[in-house]
């Protein structure tokens, strides 16, 4: 796949929380146009220097949706939504159902964000074509394991010529469903973000991590190239969490992808402190 077809835009690898991409095939469209900030880290709030780059991504991912045809968002978590931007206004707009198989926290988000745009497009289940140009959708996957309390997310399918699978927050994927969802699609790349693992014994399970790291196993073993973020480079040791994950030598992050060195913020905020970086005193929500 081309380097101009995926632009990685903002990723946890890359300085904040987002899962933002740019996909040009003719037609162009931004899928999670957004980006944000832990608001604790080790019970410390973000830094001056997070907050710098947060405002680089965000004009980054502005630039990007003003020039898509298509916005697509998979979930209402600020992290992949900014109901407050003013570029939703004549794309169009594919988004994950704001009534149907959704949290309540994520449905009065959905209602907010819904009460200022015009028109939108259904995501779950559903294939829309754009000339040559398929954008197909999952039904609901769980966010987390099965028992998850942060809703469902819907994952993409991008395919002209070549075919890019974006699986937005199935965070493993945990749920087998997911891994063979994604080996069935046999895609070019695959886009996961991986699991929680800074969370383990906490709110993530040694028995969800071991689903995971299996799961992403055979997927490691299907499909070529993938590029694992988001919550799983929130842990300065998910390689060593992972090493047997990584050994086939084709996983990636954003960074990577974009041949930048990876650039954990959240995850070094107790070492930001220590180096005199100021607090910034600001409500990041998650």
């Amino acid at each position: 796949m081309r380097r101009m077809d995926v632009e990685f835009l903002c990723s946890d690898s890359m300085g904040v929380r987002s899962m933002s991409i740019f996909i040009d095939l003719g037609i162009k469209m931004i899928i999670d146009p957004s980006a944000s900030l832990g608001p604790y880290r080790y019970g410390l709030r973000p830094t001056k220097i997070e907050y710098d780059k947060l405002i680089e991504c965000k004009n980054k991912i502005r630039m990007k949706a003003k020039m898509s045809d298509i916005v697509i968002i998979t979930h209402y978590h600020y992290d992949h939504y900014d109901p407050d931007e003013d570029f939703y206004v004549g794309k169009k707009l594919i988004i994950k159902d704001p009534k149907n198989d959704i949290n309540r926290s994520q449905k009065i988000r959905a209602e907010y964000f819904l009460s200022k745009i015009g028109n939108y497009l259904i995501a779950d289940s559903n294939e829309y074509h754009f000339w040559d140009t398929r954008v197909k959708f999952t039904g609901p996957f769980h966010h987390g394991n099965e028992k998850s309390r942060l809703g469902y997310v819907v994952a993409v399918i991008v395919e002209k010529n070549k075919k890019i699978v974006f699986t937005s927050d199935v965070e493993g994927p945990v749920v087998e469903e997911v891994k063979d969802f994604i080996i069935k699609e046999n895609p070019d790349i695959a886009i996961i973000d991986g699991p929680p693992t800074y969370f383990l014994g906490y709110k993530f399970s040694q028995n969800d991590l071991e689903r995971a790291r299996e799961n992403l196993k055979a997927i490691s073993k299907e499909i070529d190239k993938i590029v694992l973020d988001h919550h799983l480079l929130r842990d300065l040791k998910y390689r060593e969490i992972l090493k047997d994950v990584y050994v086939n030598g084709n996983i990636l992050t954003y960074a990577e992808m974009n041949g930048e060195e990876i650039n954990t913020l959240e995850a070094h905020r107790k070492e930001l402190y220590r180096e005199g970086y100021d607090e910034v005193n600001l409500d990041f929500k998650e």
